[in-house]
C-alpha cells in the first residue's frame, strides 16, 4: 500500500527483455536505502518487488501483463520514474490510499501553464469514468492528485510547481502515456450497491 506521495525521482538504468517479461534496474538512492529483497517499491504507480538491491539501485521483474496494461512498457534506459516505498502503518497519510495496481492508462491531451499552477488534461478510459469525480482523488503515474475538472472521456488536474519539479509530470508532453489508478473506495462502494448492500443497515431491518 502506498500514499501517492513521490519520495524520489529515479532513473531506469537497465532493461533486460525476458520471455514474457522484463527485468528492469532503477536508480533510487533514497528508496533503496532501507530496501531489502521482497520489499515493494512503486515505479510510476506500479507496485514492483525488489529482487536485487545494490549501489543505490534496485532490480525488479515486470511480467508481460503489467507491461501491456501500464505505461512501463514504454520506458527505456534513461527514463525518469516516480518512486515511492510502501507505507508503514505509523506513517502519515499525506495523499490517499494507493494500491499500486494500475487500472488503465491515459494520455496527456493538453498542458496549460498558469501563473501559479499548470492545468493538465488527461484522457480517461470509458471503463474508469464512473469512478472519477470532481474534487475526488486519482493517482497519475504514482502521484496522488485531486481532480479539478472532469468530462465524459477526460479529467483535469492542477499541478503546483513543487509537483512539476519533483515528479515526471513536469517532464511529460502531450501525447505521452500515464498510469491511472482510481480511488479504491469508489470500486468497493459500487460492488456493495450492486449486491444490494446498504451501509449501516443490518439484516432484517425494514
Amino acid at each position: 500500500m502506498f500514499t501517492g506521495i513521490v519520495e524520489e525521482l529515479g532513473e531506469v538504468t537497465g532493461w533486460e527483455d525476458l520471455a514474457e517479461a522484463a527485468r528492469i534496474t532503477v536508480r533510487g538512492p533514497l528508496v533503496t536505502s532501507d530496501a531489502g529483497h521482497g520489499d515493494s517499491i512503486a515505479v510510476n504507480g506500479v507496485c514492483l518487488t525488489v529482487v536485487e538491491n545494490a549501489d543505490g539501485a534496485f532490480t525488479a521483474d515486470v511480467m508481460k501483463e503489467t507491461l501491456v496494461r501500464s505505461s512501463l512498457g514504454a520506458l527505456s534506459v534513461g527514463s525518469p520514474v516516480n518512486l515511492e516505498r510502501a507505507v508503514r502503518l505509523s506513517d502519515r497519510l499525506g495523499g490517499h490510499l494507493v494500491q499500486g495496481h494500475v487500472d488503465g492508462t491515459g494520455e496527456l491531451l493538453q498542458v496549460t501553464p498558469g501563473a501559479h499552477w499548470t492545468v493538465v488534461r488527461v484522457s480517461l478510459p470509458v471503463e474508469l469514468a464512473r469512478y472519477v469525480v470532481e474534487k475526488g482523488s486519482i493517482t497519475v503515474d504514482g502521484v496522488s492528485l485531486t481532480v479539478s475538472g472532469v468530462g465524459d472521456d477526460w479529467f483535469e488536474i492542477s499541478l503546483i510547481p513543487t509537483t512539476l519539479g519533483l515528479t515526471t509530470l513536469g517532464r511529460k508532453g502531450t501525447g505521452e502515456p500515464v498510469n491511472l489508478e482510481v480511488d479504491i473506495t469508489a470500486k468497493y462502494v459500487e460492488k456493495l450497491l450492486a449486491a444490494g448492500v446498504v451501509p449501516g443497515r443490518q439484516e432484517g431491518d425494514a
